[in-house]
Parts: C-alpha cells; structure tokens; sequence
C-alpha cells in the first residue's frame, strides 16, 4: 500500500464542509482516504518519492557552493554570528519568498518577455562584481574585538535573491521538477515551505565554519588574503551565466 502526501488543486468541485471531512479522514486508511477525497474535491497529490526528490534536491543545492554560502562564509569570519544573523534571515526569507512569486506566475513574464530575462542577467552580473569588491576591499582590524565595517542587512539579503543567479537556478527548478504539475497556489506554498526548512540549516553551516575560521584570522594579513579569496571565489560562481 503506498502513501502520499495531498495537496489541495485550486478550482474545487462541490466541496466538503469541515464536518464531512472530519468524518471521512475518521477511521480511513491512506488509500481509503484519497478515493473518498477524490469524489469530493479534487487532489494534486504529491507521492513521497517527489517529496523525497524534492528534499534532496534543497539539501544539495543549498549546502553547496554559491553566492550566499560564500558571502555567509566571509561575513561569519569577519563579523561573527550575531551580526550576521540577519543576512542568513534574509537569504532564506528572500528566497522563499522568491519561490512564492515564480510560482504564482513570474516565470510567465520571463517567457513572455525575453529581453526581461537579458537585463536579470546583466544586473546579476554587475552587482555580483560589486559584492565581491566589497568583500574583498574590507579588511577590519582585528584589534577591534567588535570587527568594524558593515555586514548585510536583512533586507538587503531578502533583495539580493533576485539577481543570484543560483537562487534563480534553483527556484525554477523547484516549481518546474519538483512541483505537481500544473502548479497551484497550494503545492508552490508547500514547496516554498520546504525549501526554507532546509535551506536555513544548510547555509547555517557555512555561517558558523566562517566563525570557526577566526581562530585563524589572528592578523590583518590572514584576514585580507581570505576577504580576497572568497571575493575571488564569488567571481568564479558567475561562470554558469558567462560560458556560452
């Protein structure tokens, strides 16, 4: 007997009120339960083997290289933690929400208009190279036990989402593979949900090995080669959108 997990499609037929629900999900196995639902409003369902897919896909493409590890890496071995709490905030609020938005039809306007999709590129690129300026030009004093200089602010993380090219990568992915098809507002909600899940643990890795490396950033020296390093680092990840 294999198990699945629903998710409501929109445009329901006669739909159940909350009592006739509750009576049918009442001493019903799984399958018992989805023939019964399905006479009464209709499922996308999701089979756990899409789901597992699905959790696998967030896992490896968000504990992986890209921009935002590599940016966290830095501002963990440059700020610490608590300063740098907000960044990784606003990376997984900012990509959910991304998620959200492409699903509920921006990919149209990308289809629609390709000259859209030129100018998200060439913005990506040319503020990527800021990034990596900034990142590699700021070099605090170690002296300083509170590290001056600036990390990234929520929203700026949240906004920086729309011109990664990894986070574009990956939320088409998500809606286009990994969501029942054709996708409704209900099953892009759950595929966003789960993809913040997993997402917030996995650059949460990045952000406490750039901590740990300030054992080893003792001097001005090590700090600056390392800045210019992940600089160099977030100039290289540009390489799927430059090669032909």
């Amino acid at each position: 007997m294999s198990s699945h997990f629903c998710v409501p499609a929109p445009n329901p037929q006669p739909t159940a009120s909350p009592g006739l629900l509750l009576k049918i999900i009442k001493n019903c196995t799984p399958q018992q339960l989805l023939f019964k639902l399905s006479n009464v409003t209709p499922f996308i369902i999701m089979t756990y083997s899409l789901l597992s897919g699905l959790m696998l896909f967030c896992l490896v493409s968000s504990v992986t290289p890209g921009p935002n590890n590599l940016m966290l890496l830095a501002s963990g071995a440059n700020f610490g933690i608590q300063r740098t709490v907000p960044h990784a905030a606003g990376v997984v609020f900012g990509f959910t929400f991304m998620i959200i938005v492409i699903g509920f039809g921006a990919i149209q306007v990308f289809q629609s208009f390709p000259i859209a999709q030129s100018l998200l590129t060439s913005t990506s690129i040319i503020y990527l190279i800021y990034l990596a300026y900034k990142i590699g030009s700021a070099t605090p004093k170690i002296g300083n036990s509170a590290r001056s200089g600036t990390p990234i602010t929520f929203l700026q993380a949240a906004a920086f989402q729309w011109v990664n090219p990894k986070a574009w990568a990956m939320a088409l992915a998500a809606i286009t593979i990994y969501t029942p098809q054709p996708p409704t507002n209900y099953n892009v909600i759950v595929v966003a949900l789960i993809f913040g899940a997993i997402n917030l643990p996995s650059i949460s890795c990045w952000l406490i090995l750039g901590v740990q490396m300030r054992r080893f950033l003792t001097t001005n020296e090590r700090l600056r080669v390392f800045n210019w390093t992940m600089a160099s680092l977030l100039i290289v990840s540009l390489y799927p959108i430059l090669a032909p």
